[in-house]
């Protein structure tokens, strides 16, 4: 939004535009609409002889917790690509990734939380912490999710993870985290 001597420029006003049906920043002068979407997560779930990596994060939100190797998605990046840039800047590990396990809708921060089952390329693996990560380690399952963990979606990966088979085809699950959908009434 550019700002003049004369006032605010720019999408500013919150209204429904014509055609439709919720609010969105509109300009007034040009009735340029700004639509505003949620940021991608992406991350991963990596595993090496029935252990999950972990990384204690060195950074806020939640510094000092344990998360699963994760953050934003960069523009010009696939969604596994991000898991594996993450990755290697979180722990330095070089990731072969594999099924998706879950997609996670954390709508009332307009957020969605991607994870990937993944194994190492390299036997033994080679982590160390990233400039995001205070220490990293390896953890069994029932380690892990006792552990004060950074987030809900984390929580959600690693029992996700257990939950679904280890060989074959399957569907990633699929949640919805946040408060519950305003139901429309009849009269709407």
């Amino acid at each position: 939004m550019r700002m003049t001597m004369q006032g605010a420029r720019g999408p500013r006003l919150r209204q429904v535009p014509e055609g439709d049906d919720r609010e969105r920043l509109v300009c007034p002068e040009c009735e340029f609409i700004a639509y505003e979407n949620p940021k991608n997560v992406v991350g991963s779930i990596p595993i090496h002889e029935g252990k999950v990596l972990l990384c204690r994060r060195a950074i806020e939100p939640r510094r000092g917790y344990w998360t699963l190797p994760a953050g934003f998605m960069e523009l010009g990046e696939s969604f596994a690509e991000g898991a594996a840039r993450e990755a290697m800047e979180e722990a330095r590990a070089d990731l072969e990734l594999g099924a998706l396990v879950g997609i996670y809708s954390v709508v009332h921060i307009g957020q969605v939380h991607i994870f990937y089952r993944s194994t190492f390329r390299t036997d033994p693996p080679q982590i160390e912490a990233g400039h995001e990560s205070l220490e990293v380690g390896f953890f069994s399952f029932e380690e892990a999710l006792a552990l004060n963990l950074a987030f809900p979606t984390i929580r959600y990966a690693l029992e996700d993870h257990l939950a679904l088979p280890t060989t074959g085809a399957f569907a990633p699950i699929e949640r919805r985290l946040g408060p519950p959908r305003a139901q429309k009434s009849d009269a709407e």
